[in-house]
């Protein structure tokens, strides 16, 4: 999560873009994104020109000594970030008008890729020039900080956090798959150098940049250093589809940020017949939109068929298994009511995962995971499409902790299941032994089945009772009796000779001071010595912890009551009490102080019979 100095940063930069005139939240990030990548290009050129004079190999900038723009030609240093944020505010600006925004928009040389087709509509939208100078030398100042930190999940906090002020301005609602989450997710499923790796609602594009940041590190020389794989990883391996123009502009953004020079980024519903994908790809990782319902005219039919609803978190499992060619596999992030709802079509969706593929893994995740923008709780699905079954049994874990705190907060904590996940899904056959009691186990198929095809993990796992036991009720008001005996003794007897309570040698004291606000007897149980109501009554509870009366105590008195021994002392029991029959005062009903210190002499006990 974003803090501190970080957050102050991005906040006053937020609030430049405000007071400049920029209002929509969706406006502002669009902008700020469009400067990250201008920075991020700057950056990515200088670390790729180090590499390749390191690695001797040829590497041609894309800052070359003249850029052509139209049909101009521009010195390329002029559009390097590096360059051009020292320039005054006024030549600043009619260079980024004139040059920087129109090379970016038309880097990509290919007019049909992805890139291409939704930077063609993008607008530079900053008004003034003295507003862009403060919005360099405030993104200086946060980049600045980024590099401070190291974290390398910085950059991805910092978007996460601008998402958050759409969610919270109400416009759209977007929120980001949290990055560790994602990472999870991708490690489990260990993507190969020739998958064809697929997001049907990718927002912007985080399971496909960190698919390919996991390939870059961990399989290096697999990926790039073999010119198939290479020109595979960059132009054919990526593949992502939404609705939302802005979003694919800045996931078409993020994707070359990363390195991947043709990302296949589309405008498409992927639930419509405008989605024509069937048996294409290999891995799909996916976190749908959960939004309700859609309009049967707008889905596709041959989802229908599969599953006839209304609701998109359905319909997604049902295309997953539809794009996937037989033995892709595919891990999503799903509602928990996909995974018991009780209606046809979440049973047959259930089923034809369970029956017709090879359902891997239920992964159980708390509900605090997509906060502060949702407390949904969620589930990772995690199957093979086969085409004729093959499940056996299905792995459940339940994860506890993800290394930050379940509230609004998501701040670091030490408790975290991620590693122990993805130790056990990578080595499945050492959890056969686990018991039903452990966080995770196996379920055979045909207990799901006899379930109706439940896939919630509360359906599987025991839980261990431990029984508490009490001692018996005798007991207990034994006890009592000789503890009100004991603290409303005779000032002549300091001690309470008994044949189960050891002789007490502690004297009482003179005045109990009893708060107006509290009752009686916990009042009066505050002020005596924990081990002196130990040795008389061991079965009660600890101090300031005695069982409450029915009834609060509603005092008359503003002020402390005090009362002392000699008031009460005619109202000790020679038989056990019978709580019942103790008078309201020691019962912690209503009672009036006053009234009562005028009955003090009196020769009736103000407990009335017990």
């Amino acid at each position: 999560m974003v803090t501190g100095e970080l957050k102050s940063k991005i906040d006053s930069l937020w609030e430049i873009f405000w007071t400049g005139g920029l209002t929509n939240p969706l406006d502002v990030i669009e902008q700020m994104t469009y400067l990250m990548f201008i920075r991020d290009l700057d950056d990515s050129d200088n670390v790729h020109m180090k590499e390749s004079i390191m690695l001797g190999l040829p590497y041609k900038s894309i800052f070359e000594e003249n850029v052509t723009i139209g049909d101009r030609k521009v010195p390329g240093n002029q559009l390097k970030w590096s360059v051009f944020h020292d320039f005054p505010a006024q030549k600043m600006y009619a260079n980024m008008q004139e040059n920087v925004f129109p090379f970016i928009k038309n880097l990509h040389g290919d007019k049909e890729s992805a890139y291409a087709k939704y930077m063609g509509d993008a607008i530079f939208k900053v008004p003034t020039p003295v507003m862009l100078d403060k919005i360099v030398t405030a993104m200086d100042e946060i980049y600045e900080k980024m590099e401070q930190l190291r974290s390398e999940d910085v950059r991805g906090d910092i978007y996460e956090y601008l998402l958050s002020k759409l969610a919270t301005a109400g416009v759209n609602g977007q929120f980001r798959t949290p990055r560790h989450i994602i990472k999870m997710m991708v490690e489990m499923m260990d993507p190969k150098a020739d998958d064809l790796i697929c997001d049907p609602a990718c927002g912007t594009s985080g399971f496909l940049v960190e698919s390919s940041e996991y390939l870059r590190k961990k399989k290096k020389a697999e990926v790039l250093f073999n010119a198939k794989n290479k020109e595979h990883y960059m132009n054919h391996m990526f593949h992502g589809y939404d609705m939302d123009r802005t979003m694919l502009r800045i996931g078409a953004m993020n994707m070359m940020t990363h390195g991947v020079s043709k990302p296949n980024i589309e405008y498409r519903d992927s639930l419509s017949d405008q989605n024509e994908d069937k048996e294409k790809y290999s891995l799909i990782l996916a976190n749908p939109p959960f939004k309700g319902s859609l309009d049967y005219d707008i889905v596709s039919a041959d989802l229908l068929k599969v599953c006839k609803t209304k609701k998109t978190e359905l319909l997604f499992l049902t295309l997953f298994v539809r794009m996937l060619k037989t033995g892709g596999r595919c891990a999503c992030i799903v509602p928990d009511g996909v995974l018991f709802g009780s209606s046809k079509a979440h049973k047959d969706i259930r089923k034809a995962i369970v029956e017709e593929q090879r359902l891997e893994a239920v992964i159980s995740m708390p509900s605090g995971v997509f906060k502060p923008y949702a407390g949904v709780s969620t589930a990772i699905l995690i199957f093979t499409k086969t085409g004729h079954g093959g499940t056996d049994k299905v792995w459940f874990y339940d994860m506890k902790a993800d290394g930050r705190s379940l509230d609004d907060k998501r701040s670091e904590v030490k408790e975290n299941d991620i590693p122990d996940i993805i130790a056990r899904f990578k080595n499945l056959e050492a959890e056969n032994d686990r018991k039903r009691t452990d966080q995770s186990f196996f379920v055979e198929k045909q207990e799901i089945v006899d379930n109706a095809y439940d896939l919630s993990i509360n359906k599987y796992k025991e839980i261990e009772y431990i029984p508490v036991e009490y001692p018996p009720t005798s007991e207990i008001f034994h006890c009592a009796s000789s503890w009100i005996r004991f603290l409303f003794a005779p000032s002549t007897s300091r001690t309470m000779p008994d044949t189960t309570v050891p002789h007490l040698h502690t004297s009482v004291p003179d005045q109990l001071q009893v708060p107006a606000s509290k009752q009686l007897l916990p009042a009066v149980r505050s002020q005596v010595p924990s081990q002196m109501a130990a040795q008389v009554c061991p079965a009660l509870p600890a101090r300031r912890h005695a069982a409450p009366s029915p009834r609060s105590c509603k005092y008359t008195s503003s002020h402390k009551a005090h009362i002392h021994r000699n008031t009460v002392q005619s109202a000790l029991p020679v038989t056990p009490v019978r709580l019942a029959n103790i008078h309201p005062f020691a019962r912690g009903d209503n009672y009036n102080f006053h009234t009562f210190a005028q009955r003090q002499n009196q020769s009736a006990s103000p407990f009335g019979h017990v």
